[in-house]
């Protein structure tokens, strides 16, 4: 099932259950998302704070509740959030070994009709380069809630990036790990790699990948740091061929991760879709952003005809 408001409204759902449960949760917020909250706000009282569009003051004050033995959440649109606030996540959280969560909303083009203000291509790549940090990019509701649990009190300063779809698969909660993917379908002759609400993209395209000649093994990663290293070396190795698919930019995405993380192997053909290193666009739909950047069923197929030749061996 898809829809714009699953993500967050399980994200509040999850800050009242785990606030009525953890009396050191306290919620942050820059002016969006103030009611859905407002049963956590009644429940929690003391514990919820609508800062405004002050976000650097956000990351400041979560900081310092995070000092005193707080869990501070951390909750707006992730330009304003990531970007705008990237040096008090650098010197006040990363710097000083504190702990916290920040939830974001709007990443990549999901805002992308209110204008470039709005897009975040970058935020994996600018959090990895900050020390103590975690990247988290749940795609359906009972992701969230399962890493949230497992994560919140870590000691790290962990990102749980909220896209606006789903990518409509169901997974038990049991399957949840934070820093373990998911196989998803087993094969032998090319490696598909998903992360965030592309997921749906990339199960779309394996049978008309089958039917094309390919075997497609698909895995699914919600968690971009920690990897899982182990489980996409071990499928690589085995298909010799790896297509990314994420809604990042090319650099400091995902597909760097991968390539990183499997260039011994030797002979491995590579292939990313993702943003380029470039200002796509500043308005239109989420649809027609990924239709543009090929960040679909058919954009997939059509990336692996031109990537990989279909040899003869394949077709056996």
């Amino acid at each position: 099932m898809a829809g714009p408001n699953l993500m967050r409204q399980q994200f509040a759902d999850t800050m009242l259950a785990v606030g009525q449960e953890d009396p050191d949760l306290v919620v942050l917020i820059g002016d969006i998302s103030h009611f859905i909250l407002q049963p956590f706000a009644k429940a929690c009282p003391g514990r919820f704070f609508n800062v405004g569009i002050c976000e650097p003051t956000i990351v400041s004050m979560a900081a310092g509740l995070a000092k005193v033995g707080f869990a501070p959440v951390m909750h707006t649109i992730a330009p304003f959030l990531i970007d705008r606030s990237f040096e008090q996540l650098k010197l006040d959280f990363c710097y000083q070994g504190l702990g916290g969560n920040v939830v974001t909303v709007g990443g990549a083009f999901d805002y992308a009709n209110l204008g470039c203000t709005h897009h975040c291509y970058d935020d994996f790549a600018l959090l990895k380069a900050l020390p103590g940090t975690q990247i988290l990019s749940p795609a359906s509701p009972v992701e969230f809630d399962a890493l949230f649990r497992q994560t919140y009190r870590n000691g790290l300063l962990t990102l749980f990036r909220l896209p606006a779809r789903v990518h409509g698969q169901a997974f038990s909660r049991e399957a949840i790990e934070v820093g373990k993917g998911l196989r998803l379908t087993e094969g032998s002759r090319l490696t598909l790699i998903a992360t965030g609400p592309q997921l749906r993209s990339a199960a779309a395209a394996c049978d008309p990948l089958r039917e094309m000649g390919w075997d497609p093994e698909l895995l699914y990663l919600h968690t971009i740091r920690p990897l899982d290293t182990a489980l996409i070396r071990e499928s690589v190795r085995k298909t010799g061929r790896v297509l990314v698919i994420e809604e990042h930019s090319w650099s400091g995405g995902l597909g760097d991760d991968v390539l990183r993380a499997t260039h011994d192997l030797g002979g491995i053909q590579y292939a990313s879709l993702a943003i380029p290193d470039a200002f796509v666009r500043s308005y239109g739909t989420y649809e027609e952003h990924c239709e543009a950047l090929g960040l679909s069923r058919d954009g997939i197929l059509r990336t692996v005809a031109a990537t990989f030749p279909l040899e003869k061996e394949v077709m056996r």
